[in-house]
Order: structure tokens, then sequence, then C-alpha cells
């Protein structure tokens, strides 16, 4: 500090009672006085974070450090003597905040707040505010002592801090999965609104309790002990892994879930966050899809079954009829047989021999006829059918991270196709791809339509995973081939009695990009127009 600020400290114009540090100064005489007010000098300019100064009883200035000078933008000469008005916005100054400052901290003895005020080229900024009323030994005031800090930066960072702090909180409260944060006790700390729907405990019901009791037995008796061995030293096999695991609700009831834990420090200590995900939705959505898939096979199954006992009554109503009206006239002929009724009878047992044949001619061409999947067929608009297919197929894709993508050729385009075998066709290819991506970091389900020729229709069900095996390239449609451990191999098998039944073909190829792609072709359905 320069100029009247020593000077005045020096030689202490009045004696302080409270200083602006709220220290009372022993009161030395002569030269150390002289010394005491050059360090306090030294020191007050020294802090240059912090504006300090000092006004008299009615608010003039009378001292003002460095600090004051950086943060505010006036020296000491040009403020010296004005008014505390001066730093105030001018929307204060109307209100009269600088009187009424001066006056609360001279009733209180000390006034502390953060509000804004004005720097010399105009601009504003949020401050830290300090205001000590100064009093002599006989408790007269002497004046004011001011300690102003600019926090306008500080204030930025906690409100930036603040906001991202809430948005990751409405992120986590809206977040599908469950976030449980334990300590290295095992000890809840944090029970997001996910895990309270999902567990059914309310946070403040659990924060502080082992979270053993959100397992069944035995994983509840045996939790404590793998985390102390994990402590001491033990393999990562769970950190940043995802595994299947048991939960329990607060009813009682158990559930599956998947189980991602991660772990950090703060203060020095080890915290885990656990995600969990609960799949109650997911195996009742796949249950529901091997109802519906089995629903499918039954009424394309019945539908045949239908088809066929029709059919077989009125096909082999007159073969029969006639066997019955030869065996008849031949019982009849050997009443009393002759040389000439003998001749009869082995007419008519030839032509009831040939009316047997014919019968079994019938059942043989029916059985072809099943087996070809022949079924009653009408026009249907392509994109619908493809749609409502792949409403039932997709089922669970998005929750498993599945990109789906459809192209689709227009709207107008229709295909002579019974509905719910071809349905049954499309809904077995796109849980086929769902099945080739599950373990893909990509996972890409791309669904076309095209118009193929003038008399087809093509679709296509192409997925991102490893693609097709080399050494199930030729036997993709054969009858129980498979590459699934669980699989029967008549999924593909019957997707192609189907097909072929509609008049279509149906095949498999590896895209350029890679993966899977099975392509089928339906028969167009042209419109009359006139």
């Amino acid at each position: 500090m320069s100029g009247a600020g020593p000077n005045f400290i020096g030689t202490c114009r009045y004696p302080l009672r409270v200083s602006i540090f709220g220290m009372t100064p022993a009161q030395p005489a002569g030269d150390d006085a002289r010394l005491l007010g050059e360090e306090l000098a030294l020191l007050i300019d020294g802090a240059t974070n912090y504006a300090i100064y000092m006004l008299d009883p009615r608010g003039y200035v009378t001292i003002w450090n460095r600090g004051a000078e950086r943060i505010k933008g006036w020296t000491q000469v040009e403020v010296l003597g004005q008014h505390a008005a001066l730093f105030y916005i001018p929307e204060d100054v109307l209100a009269g905040k600088p009187h009424a400052d001066l006056a609360r901290a001279s009733v209180k003895g000390r006034l502390e707040e953060e509000s804004w005020r004005l720097r010399k080229d105009g601009s504003e900024f949020l401050a830290s505010v300090t205001i000590t009323a100064l009093y002599d030994d006989a408790g007269a005031l002497r004046g004011f002592g001011k300690v102003v800090r600019d926090i306008t930066d500080q204030k930025a960072a906690e409100t930036a801090l603040m906001r991202r702090e809430q948005h990751l909180h409405s992120i986590l409260e809206t977040v599908p999965d469950a976030m449980i944060v334990i300590d290295e006790r095992g000890r809840i700390a944090s029970f997001s609104a996910a895990a309270e729907r999902i567990f059914g405990y309310a946070e403040n019901d659990v924060l502080g309790c082992n979270v053993d009791l959100l397992m069944p037995a035995p994983d509840r008796q045996r939790h404590d002990g793998y985390l102390a061995a994990y402590l001491a030293g033990g393999a990562r096999t769970v950190i940043g892994a995802v595994r299947a695991v048991t939960g329990v609700r607060q009813n009682g009831d158990t559930f599956s879930a998947e189980l991602a834990v991660g772990e950090t420090l703060s203060g020095g200590q080890r915290i885990f966050t656990g995600f969990v995900r609960d799949l109650t939705g997911r195996e009742r959505t796949e249950r529901r899809l091997r109802e519906l898939q089995s629903e499918l096979i039954h009424v394309s199954r019945l539908s045949a079954m239908g088809t066929m006992a029709s059919t077989l009554a009125h096909e082999l109503n007159q073969p029969l009829t006639a066997i019955a009206n030869y065996l008849e006239t031949t019982r009849d002929l050997l009443v009393d047989p002759s040389a000439e009724t003998v001749a009869l009878v082995r007419e008519a047992l030839d032509d009831a021999a040939g009316q047997s044949l014919r019968a079994g001619q019938i059942v043989r061409r029916l059985r072809e006829f099943v087996a070809r999947g022949d079924v009653e067929q009408r026009a249907e608009p392509l994109n619908a059918l493809v749609r409502e297919a792949a409403n039932l197929g997709l089922i669970g894709a998005a929750q498993a991270g599945v990109e789906t993508v459809m192209h689709f050729a227009p709207d107008a385009e229709l295909v002579h196709a019974d509905r719910i075998q071809i349905q049954q066709v499309l809904v077995n290819l796109i849980r086929n791809a769902l099945q080739a991506i599950a373990a893909s970091p990509r996972r890409v389900l791309t669904i076309t339509t095209t118009v193929e020729s003038e008399h087809c229709m093509q679709v296509s069900i192409a997925d991102s995973g490893e693609g097709i095996a080399p050494e199930m390239a030729d036997r993709l449609f054969q009858a129980f081939a498979s590459t699934k451990p669980d699989g029967m191999g008549v999924g593909l098998s019957i997707c192609r009695t189907i097909v072929e039944a509609h008049h279509g073909r149906i095949w498999a190829d590896s895209p350029p990009g890679g993966g899977a792609a099975f392509h089928f072709t339906l028969l167009r359905e042209h419109r009359n127009v006139g």
C-alpha cells in the first residue's frame, strides 16, 4: 500500500479496538508503532486477491489496498475521500443499500453477504463482502473495515457443477437400471429411484444396511466373505463384467437380473457401484414370444389339417362309394353263381381294385400336398405384413441394444400369400438374426422389401453378426441341421417349405460388410386397373 495508507496506519489517527481482521493489537509507541504500521500495510497490500479498504463513519474511503485496485479498477488516489456508494450497482444505490449496509453493520457489528458490485469500467461482478464496524475503547464508532472478494468465477463453477450434478441425478433417476453404491464394508450408501422400484425398498430404509439383504440364500451368507477376499487382493473377476444374478424384493419374491459392478476411490476409501437390470420384463416378453410362435405354428398346422380333412372327405367319397357298390353287386351275383355271373364278379372285383388304387393315389397326393405346405393364399399388403411380424419378432431388441433399420418398397405392393405362414417365416428369421448378433459389439438388424422382378417381391433380413459358418452354408435349410447347442434344426427347413409352397424361393448369403442375410421371394398380386 502506498500514499496515505501507511501514513494513516503508522500515525494511528484513532486507536483500533477491532481491526479489519477481528484482532485487537496492543498499543505500541514511537518507532515500534511505526514499524507495526508498515508491517500491517505490507500485509494488507500483499492480499491481492482481496479488496481491503476502510471507511470513515459516514462511508468515505480512507484506506485502499492494491487488491482493491486490481479487483475494482480504481487507484488509491481516485477513491480516497469517495463515498462507498461508488462501488454499488445503480439499482442498489437507488434503493439506498450503501447506507443501509453500514447501518446494519453498525448495529450488528459485522455484515456478511454476497451481492453484485461495480468496477471502474462499468462491469459488474459477484462479490463476497464483509463489513466490520470499528469502535474505539470508549465505544464510539470510528469507521468500517471492508473485505471484498470477486467470486464470479467461483460461483459460475459452482453453478455449473451443481447443474452437472442435477443433470447426472436426473439421468440416474430415470434410467431403468437400479444403481446401488456400497462402501468397503458392504453397507449401502446410495439407492436410486430405479432401485426403489425394482426391489421395493425406500432409500431411507436401506441406507447403512448390508447389501446382502437384496440377495437370496446362499449368496446372502457368502457375500461378506467374497468382499473381504477381494479387498485382501482377490482377482477382479466381478469388476467391469456383466453377470447373471438373482435378486430378492422386499416382499420376498426372487427375480433374474444382470449385474455390472464398478469400483472407485473416494476420500481414500473404496466404493463400489452396482447397476442392476431387472430381467423380469424381458423373460415375460420372451415367454410371450414363444407362446405366440407356438400359436402361429399351431394355427398353421390346424389350417393344413383342416384343408386335408375337408379335401380327403370330398376326394375319397367317390372311389369309396364305387367300391361299396361293386362289392354289393358281387355279393348279389354270388347268390346263384354261374359261368356268366362269375365273369361279372371278376369284372366287378377288377373295378373295385381300380377304385382302391384311385383312393390310394388320393391319399398319397394329399400327403404330398401337406409336405409342400400348400395353404389358402390371398392378396396381402407386403409392408403391413412385414411390420406386424417385426413388431412380434423384435420384442426386447431395443433393450438389448439392437439398432433396427427398415427399408420398404411402396406400400401399395401386394403379394399372394397366407399371412400367418409368411409371418411365421419372418419371425423365425428375425429371431435367428437377433441371436446371431447378441454377442456382437455392433448390433444392427436390417429388414428390406424390394421389387425383385415384374412377378416377384423380395424380403431380406440382414444382421451384423459373425456370418454363416462355412460348414453350414450348404445345409442351412436341411432338416435337423443347426449350429445352436439347443437347436432342433427344423426352423429354416419349415421356412423353406412354407416359401416354396408360395411358389417362391429362399436363400442366404454373406454381404460385403459382414454378417449374414436371408432372402425370400413371394409372388406379386397385381391390382386390376380399369
